[in-house]
């Protein structure tokens, strides 16, 4: 299998060089030039172990590692630093199924995939005889950093630079990142929202003096965030064995088609369940679920991709995006793989904020639907599946919870749902108490946390264990201007 630029048709690369590159030269996404054929007997695939499932996926999307390679990655990632063996559990709760992605070392659901990508790395430069170091370059909207981190933490031949938007992230998620160890690791609040950041990353990719510069001193930029086509391919394996998982608690029979739900906000993870689809999963509806920064909702109910408007803080800030990165593969896929009409769109979304899709197109977008939830709904969800349940989500599982409700009054979603549970309660304890009624007004973090505790009933994650003792190793503040100087700094000594 090879990889195609989103701006260049012609521009092919292996499974490995797509994995260092990260971004194409041209500044394009790298996606598959077609999509593999799986034999799905769900009977058998039923009984996979989660490590067996992503061994079977990867092997197919991953073609130039050997068979030795992809599982040696495998169990390396998907070892004892997930406190439950499932990996990702399918757990059901009052009717609806949710698959929590939160039982990795970060407790969000960036670990399924930032997990593997370091071992998908050092793979991919034995396979390229690469002899370079490589800068991890990466914006976060929260979760993204922290895992990407923990995963290169003194990886030899690496550095990894995040940056996060000063004041856009949770307490519990700033401190997370600010307490990271590893003397490759480099953590930078950023005066600017998660899409200035992004977008400056972006520019950095795409500075071909810089390129030059850091090649010069043997090293290059690559990605941690799903713009990397080794961080989206993973996220594939987790709808592939949530399916099997429906099939083996009985919830389906095998063949049934069913819809899955996901909260979003850069894109890649409701894309990975797109291209799951694509795959052979018997997929129905995709179910785009979207909180006040609702520019993905609006682009499905009429086919324009409109950035002129307030950027909304709220309590799923990673979700708090308008600038959906991966959408970009989407649109390709869904405009027949015109690369020179593509590159129109992403120049009018840099020069006027907007694009507007052909309506002769619209008809290839139709396995989505798209749902909202407003910060209100998002609190009145957590207290309803609450008292009714026991359960308790976090903010972005309940968008995406009630936006599910709200599609199936609508009857846009009437397939059994999968509901991707992204992150642990225990991440934003604030938001959670204030949205089941608990006065939090001078609280601590820790005493936010032990009241969590105590009315979920569910233990501490590792994670969350002494984080609040931990050192803070990183205390940097700079504008969006100052990101270029900071990452030559850093990049080059």
């Amino acid at each position: 299998m090879q990889y195609k630029s989103t701006r260049n048709n012609q521009y092919l690369v292996s499974a490995s060089e797509a994995i260092i590159k990260g971004l194409a030269d041209d500044g394009g996404l790298f996606v598959p030039t077609s999509f593999p054929t799986f034999n799905l007997d769900w009977n058998e695939l039923k009984e996979f172990s989660y490590q067996e499932m992503a061994t079977f996926v990867l092997r197919a999307f991953l073609d130039d590692f050997s068979a030795e390679q992809v599982q040696a990655c495998v169990e390396a990632a998907y070892d004892d630093k997930f406190d439950d063996p499932a990996i990702a559990p399918l757990v059901e709760v009052g009717g609806k199924h949710y698959l929590e992605l939160f039982h990795g070392p970060t407790i969000a659901f960036k670990d399924q995939a930032l997990s593997i990508l370091p071992h998908l790395m050092s793979t991919a430069n034995q396979i390229q005889d690469n002899n370079r170091d490589i800068v991890i370059l990466t914006a976060t909207s929260g979760d993204t950093g922290k895992a990407a981190m923990a995963g290169f933490a003194d990886v030899p031949g690496t550095k990894i630079i995040v940056f996060y938007p000063k004041g856009g992230v949770s307490s519990i998620q700033e401190q997370q990142m600010v307490s990271q160890v590893g003397d490759n690791t480099y953590v930078i609040a950023v005066n600017g929202n998660f899409d200035r950041a992004q977008s400056k990353v972006k520019e950095l990719f795409n500075d071909e003096t810089l390129r030059a510069k850091l090649a010069e001193h043997d090293t290059q930029f690559s990605s941690a965030n799903s713009m990397n086509i080794g961080r989206l391919v993973p996220q594939i394996v987790y709808y592939f064995y949530a399916y099997a998982q429906m099939v083996k608690q009985q919830a389906i029979l095998p063949g049934d088609l069913i819809d899955f739900c996901v909260p979003t906000g850069n894109f890649g993870n409701i894309l990975a369940a797109y291209y799951a689809k694509q795959s052979g999963v018997p997929i129905d509806k995709l179910l785009c679920a979207s909180n006040d920064n609702r520019v993905l909702y609006d682009f499905f109910h009429g086919g324009k991709y409109d950035i002129n408007r307030e950027f909304e803080l709220t309590i799923s800030p990673s979700m708090d995006i308008l600038i959906s990165s991966n959408f970009e593969r989407l649109v390709f896929h869904a405009i027949n793989e015109d690369d020179r009409l593509l590159k129109e769109y992403m120049q009018e979304l840099t020069d006027r904020k907007s694009y507007a899709i052909p309506e002769k197109y619209h008809a290839n977008f139709s396995e989505f639907v798209a749902e909202f939830a407003t910060q209100t709904e998002t609190m009145e969800e957590i207290k309803e599946v609450y008292e009714k349940t026991g359960y308790v989500l976090d903010p972005h599982t309940a968008v995406a919870s009630k936006a599910h409700r709200k599609a199936s009054q609508q009857s846009l979603s009437h397939k059994p749902v999968v509901i991707i549970s992204t992150a642990s309660p225990y991440k934003f304890p604030e938001a959670v108490l204030r949205a089941l009624g608990i006065e939090t007004d001078g609280l601590s973090d820790a005493d936010l946390l032990n009241k969590l505790n105590e009315l979920s009933g569910v233990a501490y994650p590792e994670a969350i264990e002494g984080l609040l003792e931990a050192e803070v190793r990183h205390n940097t503040t700079i504008d969006i201007e100052d990101m270029k100087a900071k990452v030559e700094e850093i990049a080059l000594a």
